[in-house]
């Protein structure tokens, strides 16, 4: 009787599975827009009051979005204003919305990679993850395996798109 081989579990072809790099930090947001006069305009001294006042500690444990939802007048410095409450109690956090939040947190995941582990080896990005991987990771995945790996193929290591090659 022929024994059955997994060709897939015995090749040299090293699966990355973004998923394994997602946080498990919670995510808030920060909307200014809650602290515009008018729905329009940010008021220096009204504002500066209400960050004093605010509950700061509910966003322990997590990473924050800085933003503004709306089209409004708001300056640079009322953006870092916020970060210097957030930063006082060691919170992590981005200006910018939850998509630049996913982004900052899958960069910073990425530079804990030992890229040399994938030097000349074929690697597949797998397509397939529990939680919602943005765009980006897979794109910076990319421009960091170029460089080191043999080919890189997106997929499931059974059923692969080929991406890139090195030449012969």
């Amino acid at each position: 009787m022929n024994e059955i081989v997994n060709r897939v579990a015995n090749s040299p072809i090293v699966t990355i599975d973004l998923e394994e790099f997602y946080s498990p930090l919670s995510r808030y947001q920060f909307d200014i827009k809650d602290y515009l006069y008018h729905g329009l305009i940010l008021r220096e001294a009204e504002f500066r009051a209400a960050l004093r006042e605010f509950e700061w500690s509910k966003f322990e444990n997590g990473c924050v979005a800085v933003f503004c939802s709306v089209d409004a007048i708001v300056p640079n410095w009322a953006f870092m204003l916020v970060g210097t409450y957030l930063g006082k109690l060691g919170i992590e956090y981005v200006v910018g919305d939850m998509n630049a939040l996913e982004q900052y947190l899958f960069e910073k995941a990425f530079t804990k990679i030992d890229i040399e582990i994938y030097r000349n080896r074929p690697v597949v990005v797998k397509g397939c993850s529990k939680v919602a991987v943005p765009l980006y990771a897979y794109g910076r995945i990319l421009s960091l395996l170029q460089p080191v790996a043999r080919s890189i193929m997106y997929g499931e290591p059974c059923s692969t798109v080929p991406l890139y090659k090195v030449g012969k």
